[in-house]
């Protein structure tokens, strides 16, 4: 099971104790996933399809734990054996379709449904907890989470913008930064920021996903920050060895050139004592001098030999020719 559908298996059995609450989340699974049919007769028939049986098994407890009314239960499986299966949850009998789109406020007195079962400054999502369930059932209907192994991703899918824009403002009213892009023909509610999908997940309520997820991101970035002093030690290491191998080639040079009589005592002592100890770092050589030397001391020596064995090597004949 992916991270995805563990999330959504959570929520399905989150159900929120207060009646609003289970109405602003039916709201939201209706506006996201859910059609409404009408016959010659006006006669409204109500139903929600979706490939997430958490999604169906939630949408199927809150209809009958809030309205107490018979659904309609259907299941398609494709011809292909290993494609999905599709479910279907309607509300066949037009009293009780009416009910609940009234509750939902997705239909007016007149009877009007609301243009694309908009939810615009609807009155169910007055309070916080019920934004908490409308956007808890956005997700269920119509929302992912890749997988936080590979890279942070959040995303709800909205048929119209109108709907895109409503729930980005719920997101927003909890501190967080959701964006809208548009992606073929819908209009994708997502957040990117691992931090920001933790707390989305706290605020749908799911405590077990969110601990996985953040369990998840404290490996990563104790993996990313001992990459990262390794890489440092490793780079330390190389640029140490690399100009350990080019102070003894330039040591080397003088002694097989002029030699070390006409240098310097103190030029003298540290060529010695560095084609006697190549893999000594400069503390170490300084401590190994008498009196010992800082590590700034062995440098600057080290240098000065360095721009000896430079001049030497453009004053041999194989330079002026």
């Amino acid at each position: 099971m992916s991270f995805s559908s563990r999330v959504k298996d959570e929520l399905s059995r989150q159900l929120s104790p207060a009646r609003h609450c289970q109405i602003a989340e039916i709201a939201a699974i209706i506006s996201l996933c859910g059609r409404v049919q009408i016959s010659e007769h006006d006669r409204y028939r109500l139903k929600i399809t979706t490939e997430n049986a958490a999604v169906a098994r939630k949408y199927f407890t809150l209809l009958k734990k809030t309205f107490n009314i018979s659904t309609d239960v259907s299941i398609k499986q494709s011809g292909e054996a290993h494609k999905s299966r599709t479910y279907t949850v309607g509300i066949s009998r037009h009293e009780d379709a009416i009910r609940v789109l009234q509750a939902a406020k997705l239909i007016d007195r007149y009877g009007e449904i609301e243009e694309n079962l908009s939810l615009a400054q609807n009155v169910v999502l007055m309070q916080n907890c019920c934004k908490r369930a409308f956007i808890r059932g956005a997700f269920l209907a119509a929302g992912s989470i890749s997988d936080p192994e590979k890279f942070y991703h959040f995303e709800i899918v909205c048929t119209a913008k109108a709907k895109a824009e409503q729930l980005q403002g719920l997101i927003l009213a909890f501190g967080l930064d959701a964006k809208i892009v548009l992606r073929k023909k819908y209009y994708v509610v997502y957040i990117k920021e691992g931090s920001q999908i933790v707390d989305i997940l706290n605020v749908m309520e799911a405590p077990v996903a969110l601990m996985e997820l953040e369990n998840i991101r404290i490996l990563k970035e104790m993996r990313g920050s001992v990459n990262r002093q390794v890489n440092c030690e490793t780079a330390n290491i190389n640029k140490t060895v690399s100009a350990a191998v080019k102070q003894i080639d330039d040591i080397t040079f003088i002694r097989d050139t002029m030699g070390f009589e006409a240098l310097p005592e103190n030029l003298k002592e540290i060529a010695a004592l560095r084609l006697s100890r190549p893999e000594a770092t400069l503390k170490e050589l300084g401590e190994a001098l008498d009196p010992p030397v800082g590590k700034s001391g062995v440098n600057h020596r080290l240098r000065k030999l360095g721009s000896i064995a430079e001049k030497l090597r453009s004053q041999a004949p194989d330079a002026e020719d």
